[in-house]
């Protein structure tokens, strides 16, 4: 034998093929079809969460997008800060502040309201003796307003008529109320024209509110013309009148630098535009905190998974402690026994990955069908659950596979 040549060897060491390794896991995941299935169900829900989650997130992100397009991006507010340059500064509108705003390109509807101060004997009752169950009569903000706030707010009514340009202009004693108002005074019906009374003073109930688009404090408060509260009650004083402005999409910044001068051509200064929040941040902000929320949520599904698949991972270790100890006295090696319970808890986690993927999908799209919407799944997010599914499976088939590879064949045998 030359120095060069070497002994070939007795006994080639063992080793474990790729085919071999999905053949065994396989085996070991369909001899018991049950567990196999109520393990990978936690990885199911968890995928599923994560997707449906990431999608209706993604879905009502377009629908909070158009909400701000049309209600948002469309409302323009003008407050009156005379006041606090002068304390004795009259109400800076004028008297046709509606008609002046209605006037500019891009407004639909524009009026002038304010909270009018009532002590506690005005509250609201829907007879002089009394109104509510113990005869006090019911808290509710008296609000006075022009036509147009009304019409700007875009109300349902569930009975009767909004205020117009008529009653402002004769002052005339009339209110529209919110539809929870109403039945807490007993209003049900406006066929007998029924009145409230805030004080001694008496309103016809002409119009019942049950939604409204914009200024939703409407619907528990009392509304009445603007021309007679200040007739009743005088100018505002503790609260500054505002202006309410609906324009046409993209007219809402230019309303809003043009409202002021429109206004008080002299004194555009005591009078403050608010123009609507940009529609892109604020969508944003809303998103980001809705996916953090539901991240958490189907963070929390994949950590539950993941723990089932470690117990019924380690319960299949103890159990199967001699077919464990019978390969190793045939020859595997502890590294092949790791890679098998791996790929046994991985091809689990896998699985439930995808189905979970399917039935998250399913969901966003029955979800957005049901309300009527456009579903919205990002590529990204169906491409990535399954390997979340797969990766969440060898984290938790880890601890299981490496003590599955420490058992000694003699002492497994022995059992």
């Amino acid at each position: 034998m030359s120095a060069t040549e070497r002994p070939e060897r007795a006994v080639e060491p063992s080793s474990f093929s790729v085919r071999d390794l999905l053949a065994e896991s396989l085996a070991g995941l369909l001899q018991r079809p049950a567990r196999s299935a109520l393990t990978a169900l936690g990885t199911v829900l968890g995928v599923g969460t994560f997707v449906a989650i990431l999608g209706l997130t993604a879905t009502t992100s377009s629908q909070i997008d158009a909400r701000f397009s049309v209600l948002t991006a469309t409302e323009v507010t003008v407050e009156d800060v005379a006041r606090e340059q002068d304390p004795y500064a009259p109400m800076a509108f004028p008297r046709n502040a509606d008609q002046r705003i209605e006037k500019l390109a891009g407004v639909e509807h524009a009026g002038v309201f304010w909270s009018v101060r009532t002590g506690p004997d005005m509250r609201v009752r829907a007879s002089l003796g009394g109104g509510s169950a113990d005869g006090t009569g019911e808290d509710a903000t008296l609000v006075a307003a022009s036509p147009g706030v009304l019409r700007a707010a875009v109300p349902h009514l569930s009975q009767g008529r909004i205020f117009d340009g008529y009653h402002e202009k004769h002052a005339d004693d009339v209110a529209v109320i919110g539809s929870g108002l109403a039945g807490r005074l007993g209003v049900t019906t406006l066929e007998t024209h029924p009145a409230i009374f805030i004080g001694e003073q008496p309103f016809t109930v002409i119009g019942i509110i049950d939604d409204v688009r914009r200024k939703a404090d409407l619907l528990s408060s009392v509304v009445i013309p603007r021309s007679t509260a200040l007739g009743l009650y005088g100018e505002p004083q503790d609260t500054p009148a505002k202006m309410l402005i609906s324009t046409r999409i993209g007219a809402a910044q230019q309303i809003a630098t043009e409202a002021p001068t429109a206004l008080r051509p002299d004194h555009p200064g005591y009078l403050k535009s608010v123009p609507p929040p940009d529609p892109k941040t604020l969508r944003t902000h809303v998103t980001d905190d809705l996916s953090q929320l539901f991240l958490l949520l189907a963070s929390i599904c994949l950590v539950i998974g993941a723990v089932g698949i470690a117990n019924t991972t380690l319960v299949a270790v103890l159990e199967r402690t001699a077919e464990i100890g019978l390969r190793r006295a045939l020859g595997a090696r502890g590294r092949h026994i790791t890679v098998q319970f791996l790929a046994e808890s991985a091809a689990l986690g896998a699985l439930g990955g995808l189905i979970g993927t399917s039935l998250g999908t399913v969901t966003v799209v029955a979800v957005a069908v049901a309300r009527d919407w456009t579903p919205v799944v990002h590529p990204s997010t169906v491409a990535a659950a399954p390997v979340i599914g797969l990766v969440t499976g060898l984290v938790a088939g880890l601890y299981p596979a490496l003590r599955a590879s420490r058992i000694q064949p003699a002492e497994a045998l022995r059992r």
